[in-house]
């Protein structure tokens, strides 16, 4: 599964233009994710220095992205991207009802998601033409 992940707000607390203080278990879950299968996309609206900042923050505590504001490694990396990234779940704290607190509770739903994926691709179809 492809996550695309907010910065600020999200891994760390707002301080924008500083880098915040860490969110707790944020990086550790993202980590997590990785080990999982998941392809993370750093996806923030920081650029230049800042966003150098935001990747190297990342970076010291273990946590590299499969890509940085766009889909592929090598998409414009330090160009402002006005269009979301395709992915299948996006991390944000500017989400309906914001961002829960517990990383935890992120987790529980982004492998319960994944799961029920999975599960939903080697359901058996009552269609036969569906289960070749």
């Amino acid at each position: 599964m492809t996550i695309a992940v907010d910065f600020d707000g999200t891994i760390v607390e707002h301080k924008y233009p500083e880098i915040g203080k860490e969110r707790p278990f944020a990086i550790q879950c993202l980590k997590q994710l990785q080990m999982d299968g998941n392809r993370l996309i750093l996806w923030t609206s920081r650029e230049d220095k800042l966003l150098e900042d935001a990747i190297a923050f990342c970076h010291e505590r273990g946590l590299d992205f499969y890509a940085v504001n766009g889909n592929q490694p090598d998409d414009a990396l330090f160009k402002r991207h006005t269009a979301k990234v395709i992915a299948d779940v996006y991390i944000d704290d500017h989400n309906l009802g914001g961002i829960p607190e517990d990383w935890g509770e992120i987790y529980e739903m982004i492998t319960k998601q994944r799961a029920e994926r999975h599960a939903a691709r080697h359901k058996k179809s009552i269609f036969p033409w569906r289960n070749r």
